[in-house]
């Protein structure tokens, strides 16, 4: 019988990026966006809070655009400060380019297993999905979801007890799935 996991976001993710007032680089955003038009151009930021200082630090999210070119929806949700909007932002690979962000997802996700019923059997079949980009390595999932050690589910890996059409080595984001034998 195959089980579903889900890995789901619990709050947003630390921003990585130095601090010109302290030297930090963790910056914690809370959803708030500023938002500065000219004429017929429009700027947009997401703001961040340093988490040492607490100076404010911008991420470019518009510059310079078009007003006819932004949805009006993407207007409303900036104007509203939707910290939805600022999740799904920080999800984009072009916002994370062109501000030179990285993201610290430490603490800031959680494994839904659906229960532990799944645990008492020999062959375990798993699908992992993703409910957002978070870089995990799939065996520390594995090793949280049975109830394991990281090295016990190591092991596992190395006599081939553990597998995956996929690398459960490094860091993945996306979905999988994994069979695994006692």
């Amino acid at each position: 019988m195959l089980e579903n996991w889900v890995v789901a976001p619990t709050c947003l993710p630390v921003v990585l990026r130095r601090c010109h007032a302290c030297a930090s680089e963790r910056f914690r955003a809370d959803g708030r966006f500023r938002v500065n038009a000219n004429h017929k151009l429009i700027d947009a930021w997401l703001l961040v809070l340093c988490t040492v200082c607490g100076e404010t630090a911008k991420l470019t999210v518009l510059e310079r655009t078009n007003v006819r070119r932004v949805r009006p929806e993407l207007l409303d949700r900036l104007h509203g400060n939707d910290p939805a909007l600022a999740a799904e932002l920080l999800q984009e690979p072009a916002v994370r380019r062109r501000n030179r962000i990285a993201l610290d997802w430490d603490g800031a996700w959680r494994l839904d297993t659906g229960g532990t019923e799944h645990l008492n059997r020999e062959v375990i079949d798993i699908s992992v999905r993703f409910a957002a980009r978070i870089p995990v390595r799939p065996v520390r999932l594995i090793a949280e979801g049975c109830g394991l050690s990281r090295a016990d589910a190591e092991r596992l890996l190395k006599e081939g007890k553990l597998v995956s059409a996929v690398r459960l080595n490094g860091r993945r984001a996306d979905d999988f799935a994994f069979t695994l034998k006692r």
